[in-house]
């Protein structure tokens, strides 16, 4: 009798990945080819052959917590190789961490995986090679992110991502959208499209037409969020299409009526950063806020439930009470629905820097505590409009019956992105709901972040 085949045991890897979605999804694609390569993956320290950590270098702040991932896994672990936006200051990470094994730039996969091959050569053999393996996801997998550009344009004075990504780089308008065929086939119930510049897909290709479903379809944001409508879910349902860092662009206002025809989510999350004009000029950004304010207007009207998110930077170089009030005025009318704001924090390598009349750093606290107050009343006064209405909510958590019986779950509107914005938790919820399940529910309560509610 012939003995049995031993096969070898697989390679584990780790992964820390920080910063943004576009990060994220940065990580899942080198999760994804290191799988095809054999390797598993490790939910821990312990377990892991080697770990890698996907850093963020967009803020100072973001720089030292990837130094402090860098250094907490080489404490549990040892073995651990950089990538992501920081790598490109390799000689600070090595400076501080001289026993790292590698360490690559941000989207660098070959250099990444061919790093862990040295660390820690694949054991796959002929019977590994021949076992198919899916996508990595570090989402539930209810949600997926949907990246359709990598790089940016702009040169804004606070922001050196065009340095960590380089210039704008769009994927073809095809393969973008098999990718969300494929996710929404698998379970997406929800697409989330990130880039660093939505509006601008395309502009590097000059728009360049590709063949889908037998008709030609440009890359283009338009043609991209017209066609990613068009998908269903294997129930035959239309999944939700949520657009993520969209620039106030003229032709963003041709999408707002596929909003109102329901085949993309009523969301739009756009970059303000500012509204006084002296200010924008600073940052070197659009300093139009006069018309967006009538834009924002227009597209209320044709679409009323449509959700606008945005974060705005506090304490700019040069920026006076004056030209803070402006914001707070403007905020006030532009009724936004859901605000971020940031403290400025210098960057290395921004044109900020060097800019005069830098803020003191009390009165970079005290505007973000006035913002803040301003928008929360906003939000508060939205949610508070929305109690007594139905609306849909896809479940993210179901809980456990408590001692009642009663089974709580944790949800979204259509106006809340995951990790970003609110929540909406229910009571009393069937035990038959899952995550991914999109229902409608009766809205009882609101405070100034979240709604409360129970299933219709």
């Amino acid at each position: 009798m012939t003995a049995a085949t031993t096969l070898p045991d697989q390679k584990k890897v780790g992964m820390v990945s920080l910063g943004c979605p576009k990060a994220l999804v940065d990580s899942e694609r080198i999760l994804t080819r290191l799988r095809a390569d054999g390797y598993a993956m490790s939910p821990d320290y312990a377990g892991a052959d080697v770990v890698l950590v996907n850093t963020c270098g967009f803020l100072d702040s973001a720089k030292e917590e990837s130094l402090e991932a860098i250094g907490e896994a080489i404490a549990e672990n040892g073995r651990v190789i950089v990538t992501g936006c920081m790598g490109d200051e390799a000689d600070v990470i090595r400076a501080r961490f001289p026993q790292v094994l590698a360490v690559t730039g941000a989207h660098q996969y070959e250099d990444v995986v061919e790093a862990v091959h040295e660390a820690a050569p694949p054991s796959q053999g002929p019977y590994l090679d021949l076992i198919p393996q899916p996508d990595v996801k570090l989402t539930p997998r209810h949600y997926s992110y949907l990246k359709i550009s990598e790089g940016c344009n702009h040169s804004c004075a606070f922001c050196i991502i065009p340095d960590l990504r380089g210039k704008l780089a769009s994927r073809r308008i095809d393969a973008v959208l098999r990718e969300a065929e494929k996710l929404v086939a698998a379970g997406t119930r929800e697409l989330l499209v990130i880039s660093q510049d939505t509006s601008a897909y395309g502009v590097d290709t000059r728009h360049d037409e590709r063949s889908w479903k037998g008709r030609q379809v440009r890359a283009h944001m338009t043609d991209l969020a017209r066609e990613l409508g068009k998908l269903q879910t294997p129930e035959g349902a239309p999944p939700w299409v949520r657009l993520h860092y969209v620039y106030p662009y003229p032709h963003v206002d041709a999408v707002i009526p596929l909003m109102a025809e329901e085949l993309l989510t009523p969301y739009l999350d756009i970059p303000f950063q500012h509204a006084s004009p002296k200010v924008l000029r600073a940052m070197k950004r659009p300093a139009n806020e006069a018309k967006v304010l009538s834009r924002l207007k227009n597209w209320r009207e044709i679409c009323p439930e449509i959700a606008i998110r945005s974060s705005f930077v506090v304490g700019f170089p040069g920026e006076t009470e004056d030209d803070f009030r402006y914001l707070l005025d403007w905020l006030e009318e532009a009724q936004l629905d859901r605000v971020g704001a940031f403290r400025f924090e210098p960057v290395e390598g921004a044109q900020a820097n060097a800019l005069p009349d830098q803020v003191p750093e009390a009165i970079k606290e005290e505007r973000y505590a006035r913002i803040m107050e301003v928008t929360e009343r906003i939000s508060t006064a939205k949610l508070a409009g929305k109690v007594g209405k139905t609306i849909p909510i896809i479940i993210d958590e179901v809980g456990e019956a408590d001692e009642d019986g009663d089974i709580g779950a944790t949800g979204r509107s259509q106006a809340d992105a995951p990790e970003i914005d609110g929540a909406v938790y229910l009571r009393n919820v069937p035990d038959t709901l899952l995550p991914g399940a999109i229902v409608n529910a009766a809205i009882e309560d609101a405070d100034e972040h979240d709604l409360f509610g129970v299933v219709a």
